[in-house]
């Protein structure tokens, strides 16, 4: 069930990342190929309305987002100051660290709640009774966007949606530290793919970092070959 969901968000970011991109593409296309005197496509291209290609492009952005601050959470590329918290023992790091998980848990949390408090005020109530035919007596149907006409209620669910998937991540950190005492860690330097291609197969312990090892986690020392005055030096 995990995996599922876990694949339905990154399928989700995917999509929305994707469609942006095509839709930002498409709109700078047109309005680049308009400015070419050219009988009959200019008046064709000029006839294409595409004035909703940023408004939509923002909404894109914004589920993208709050749905990628929540995949944040779970693979750890968030980034955190934590150089006092590592100069602590072991005990109070870990409650600083659960201390910072839970926090994050109510904040997300509020967020989300007052979020769908929001939509449900601003016209999801009237949009949910009236697709399942349900009288909705004087419930306000809510604005809608200026280009697209699209109810603003579907556009502001990435709060509720997202700041809710982003509390359940936080608590699912949470928990998974409290049982084993490890974080989610993400290597910004890690490049897909360049891990073996030398063919000449994984590096030797200590060999990945050998040229600068922070031993002491402050100052970086040279390791390499002819490093030994180097290393001696901070």
């Amino acid at each position: 069930m995990m995996k599922l969901l876990d694949h339905l968000e990154e399928w989700l970011i995917t999509f929305l990342m994707g469609a942006a991109t095509i839709v930002i593409f498409v709109a700078v296309l047109h309005r680049y190929l308009a400015g070419f005197e050219v009988a009959g496509l200019q008046d064709w291209l000029l006839g294409l309305n595409l004035s909703w290609a940023q408004e939509l492009c923002i909404i894109l952005f914004v589920w993208m987002a709050k749905f990628g601050a929540a995949y944040g959470v779970r693979t750890g590329i968030h980034v955190g100051v934590d150089v006092l918290i590592n100069r602590l023992d072991e005990r109070k790091r870990g409650a600083l660290i659960l201390f910072g998980l839970l926090a994050g848990a109510l904040f997300t949390g509020v967020v989300g709640w007052l979020g769908g408090t929001f939509v449900w005020e601003n016209g999801a109530h009237y949009g949910i009774f009236h697709a399942l035919g349900l009288p909705t007596g004087d419930l306000p149907e809510g604005p809608t966007t200026p280009d697209l006409e699209t109810p603003t209620w579907i556009v502001y669910s990435a709060i509720p949606l997202g700041s809710g998937l982003m509390c359940f991540r936080f608590l699912q950190v949470a928990w998974s530290f409290w049982r084993t005492g490890e974080l989610p860690h993400h290597d910004h330097g890690h490049v897909e793919g360049l891990d073996d291609d030398s063919g000449q197969g994984p590096p030797a312990p200590g060999e990945e970092d050998r040229v600068y090892r922070m031993e002491d986690e402050l100052h970086p020392r040279d390791l390499g070959d002819g490093g030994k005055d180097g290393g001696a030096r901070q």
